[in-house]
């Protein structure tokens, strides 16, 4: 079953095309060959599908996967007196295949084209219908493109909007070590010899590529996230990945409890939640109060936290909801002070925690003496 009406039809399509993206942490890894490969096994099931540009960069064994896909002749379009072709959109549109490939995503129209990037015409392509197949390497990401540009040295020329990536239906990561990856180039088998040469000494290191790597890894660790927490919403679905959640509030350790919860995040490798609860008890607080509170909200997001804010009758059913709704299992708190007569008639927060929800971990961050405190987590409440 396709999406679009078959070709010459006319039929109206179904609904907006299916995008589907290739991502790579630097060319070379195999996205192009991967999206020809798909395009090939669609095919075979009986999908129509025709190939709107694929660019080989002379690559023998891709240009070999082309085989006997049709392809969609190409738009020459004369710019400064030399002629360049780009993908020919409303070619495709007439065409109405099914599934249109469209590689690198990112690209940059040549002046005089009816749009100004690739992407747009990929849209125009969806709107009518067609699943689009398409590649990015994750350097072209405009949220991250300085970033790169600072670790490899080398400036990021043509960006995608994240928006577009994130819209994208699929977006699979065709990854490789750089090793690997440095050892196909030594080969001949990104770009010839001479230009491999300049290229492994410059963009190419083993330091870019890994950093590279990780850029793209955890993008898609991101968005597998966000998918699952989309998916886990409201069921019972238990906590895969652990995550951080820290209490803020306008007590003087709180600042410290963030501090020491963003540095347990990072060191997981996770996200640090920042719970802010608003209570009865707690509405009538001082002028002073509620400004040390904006602070510490304030400081929660400089470190990266984010920020949730929930109206209960008390913290502990605050605390167990948020961890259970944002799939936290390490709770951060800071050490409250408690006098005689509170000790011995209400137990303290983190054994009310532990008793109501056993499954999470509750870490107490003492007052400390100071910034270079060490982290005290798992540290037992006095």
């Amino acid at each position: 079953m396709t999406s679009a009406g078959s070709p010459g039809s006319g039929a109206p399509p179904a609904s907006r095309g299916r995008l589907r993206v290739y991502l790579g942490m630097a060319p070379g890894v195999g996205k192009t060959w991967e999206m020809l490969q798909e395009a090939h096994r669609r095919r075979e099931r009986g999908t129509d599908v025709v190939v709107g540009f694929a660019e080989t960069h002379g690559r023998p064994h891709t240009a070999e996967q082309l085989g006997d896909l049709e392809v969609v002749p190409r738009r020459r379009i004369e710019h400064r007196g030399v002629v360049v072709e780009e993908m020919d959109t409303d070619a495709i549109l007439a065409r109405r295949p099914a599934v249109a490939l469209v590689d690198e995503l990112a690209h940059t129209n040549v002046p005089g084209s009816s749009r100004e990037k690739r992407w747009q015409d990929v849209e125009v392509l969806r709107d009518a219908g067609i699943d689009v197949i398409s590649t990015c390497n994750i350097q072209h990401l405009a949220s991250i493109a300085d970033a790169v540009a600072t670790i490899t040295g080398a400036p990021v020329n043509e960006r995608l909007p994240d928006h577009v990536l994130a819209s994208a239906d699929e977006v699979e990561l065709i990854d490789m070590s750089p090793y690997a990856l440095r050892q196909r180039m030594r080969h001949g088998n990104v770009y010839p010899s001479e230009r491999a040469t300049v290229a492994l000494d410059r963009f190419f290191t083993e330091a870019n590529l890994t950093a590279l790597r990780e850029l793209a890894l955890r993008f898609t660790a991101g968005r597998v996230e966000a998918q699952l927490d989309a998916w886990s919403a409201g069921s019972s679905l238990p906590a895969i990945v652990d995550r951080v959640l820290v209490l803020v509030d306008e007590q003087a350790g709180a600042r410290r409890a963030i501090r020491r919860a963003a540095a347990l995040a990072g060191a997981m490798r996770t996200r640090l939640v920042a719970l802010v609860v608003s209570t009865p008890e707690g509405a009538a607080v001082s002028f002073d109060r509620r400004r040390d509170l904006a602070e510490h909200i304030d400081y929660a997001r400089d470190l990266g936290a984010d920020v949730v804010t929930m109206e209960r009758d008390d913290l502990v059913t605050a605390i167990v909801e948020a961890a259970h709704a944002h799939r936290a299992t390490q709770i951060v708190l800071g050490h409250r002070a408690r006098g005689g007569l509170d000790r011995l008639l209400r137990r303290s927060l983190a054994s009310q925690v532990l008793e109501r929800a056993p499954d999470l971990e509750v870490h107490i961050v003492g007052p400390g003496t100071g910034p270079a405190d060490a982290f005290a987590a798992g540290a037992g409440e006095t």
